[in-house]
Parts: C-alpha cells; structure tokens; sequence
C-alpha cells in the first residue's frame, strides 16, 4: 500500500473503449476511491472517503451532476 492508501489499480470504465481522453479509479483501503485523469496519470488527483464515494455515485444514477 503507498502513503495515500491506494490499494488497487487505476482502472477506467470499459464503456471508453481504448480513448486517452478519461478518468480512471482506484481503490483506497478506508473503501473510498481516488479518481485521476488518464491523459495526466501524474498529475492531480481527487480523493472520496467511503461515504463521500457513494453520494457521488448516487449523484450521477439520480442525474444530479449534468
């Protein structure tokens, strides 16, 4: 495990075919996920906890982020 708790791969929705132009996530070990943009793999990054992870998803199912 590295010091931000990342656990597992970055990984992007398979829905992107083999586009550069996305996010992808990766698991944390608290259960929350970090996001990052493929196209600047080093660059920043956001950080959700667990409960933070699932509004977010909530917020996207319900159409709330558009």
């Amino acid at each position: 495990m590295n010091p931000k708790g990342i656990v597992g791969p970055f990984v992007k929705s398979t829905f992107s075919g083999q586009q550069d132009n996305c996010v992808e996530v990766a698991p944390l070990s608290g259960g929350g996920r970090a996001v990052r943009d493929s196209k600047d793999k080093a660059g920043a990054k956001l950080w959700f906890s667990a409960e933070g992870w699932g509004e977010f998803i909530a917020g996207v199912r319900g159409g709330g982020l558009g």
